[in-house]
């Protein structure tokens, strides 16, 4: 896998598990405030959409991780 697909993989599967436990209707719930890391997930996709800059991306590269042409690290 690349930089991109892990970044797709991981925000998308932080952001199902905050809802799961920050949800009042959710059989997983803890807490409302898990909300708050939905947010700052998507607040963090929002500033590389204006930014085009990605802390997971240059994470992901120091680890190793092979880049595709269009990676959310460069």
């Amino acid at each position: 896998m690349t930089v991109d697909r892990y970044i797709h993989l991981f925000a998308g599967s932080f952001i199902l598990l905050s809802l799961a436990f920050g949800v009042d209707a959710s059989p997983l719930f803890v807490s409302h405030y898990w909300l708050f890391f939905t947010a700052f997930v998507g607040a963090n996709l929002l500033q590389f959409g204006i930014t085009n800059v990605c802390p997971m991306g240059w994470m992901l590269k120091k680890l190793g991780v092979p880049e595709s042409k269009r990676s959310c690290g460069t």
